[in-house]
């Protein structure tokens, strides 16, 4: 197990690519901490992972809250002592053209894409220094490369991310922490289950592989990023696209 005894928290744990994260990790023997902000799905998802892996718990919380993310990180330490892995994957969509977008539609995706991930991380990272080591996973996107039409508030977090990315391994590559970001392509999520079959087809024809990712294969990167196979990798951006962007 490449993850043995690794006490992982996994924002955005309930649906998709984290789901699919949560259950790897399980697998790979890691301590499951499962966060989302509906309680009864990130309930069920700890439930799975305990029937896969050794430990899981699931904690209902708001990551844009400072207050909210605190008192997980405390509980969390103050339960199993330390820290290994952050996957700040939570993240949402409120697509408009720049001329359309409201305040409230920016403020929402920039909350939970970039400034969660500034909180969470910044809540684990003392802890991380002390122990001397740990590591810090973001989700980024290939909008966060590329930019994409519509999606002015979606692709401005994700570009940020990646500062965040290129930043901290700077800062903390020097004390142990490896931070490093991953930036999925289309990929089969609840996100995109409402788009309609013509534009889910366009979609797979932009990409060489002719279909859309999985979020296990999504999942398998973060799980190979935390473990001690990824030990010289560090401030990497690395895409999961099936070759959308070559």
């Amino acid at each position: 197990m490449r993850l043995k005894d690794n006490v992982a928290i996994i924002t955005g744990a309930a649906q998709g690519i984290g789901r699919a994260t949560a259950l790897k990790f399980a697998a790979e023997g890691a301590i499951v901490i499962a966060c989302d902000l509906d309680p009864t799905a990130v309930a069920a998802v700890a439930t799975e992972c305990r029937d896969i892996g050794p430990r899981s718990e699931a904690y209902a919380v708001d990551v844009t809250s400072r207050d909210s993310t605190d008192t997980l990180v405390e509980m969390v330490r103050q339960k199993y002592g330390r820290i290994d892995t952050l996957v700040n994957n939570a993240g949402i969509t409120r697509d408009a053209r720049l001329q359309k977008m409201t305040q409230q539609q920016f403020d929402d995706v920039i909350n939970v894409n970039l400034r969660a991930v500034f909180n969470f991380s910044q809540a684990v990272v003392d802890g991380m220094v002390a122990a001397g080591g740990g590591a810090i996973l973001n989700a980024s996107s290939v909008v966060g490369i590329y930019g994409n039409y519509g999606q002015t508030n979606y692709s401005a977090s994700k570009f940020g991310v990646i500062g965040f990315t290129k930043t901290w391994s700077r800062e903390l590559g020097p004390k142990g922490i490896r931070v490093n970001a991953v930036a999925p392509g289309f990929v089969e999520t609840p996100m995109i289950a409402t788009v309609p079959e013509e534009v889910l087809e366009k979609m797979r024809s932009q990409v060489p592989l002719r279909r859309l990712g999985r979020p296990e294969e999504v999942a398998n990167l973060y799980a190979f990023l935390a473990s001690d196979e990824a030990s010289y990798i560090n401030g990497a951006v690395i895409e999961v696209s099936g070759g959308l962007v070559v």
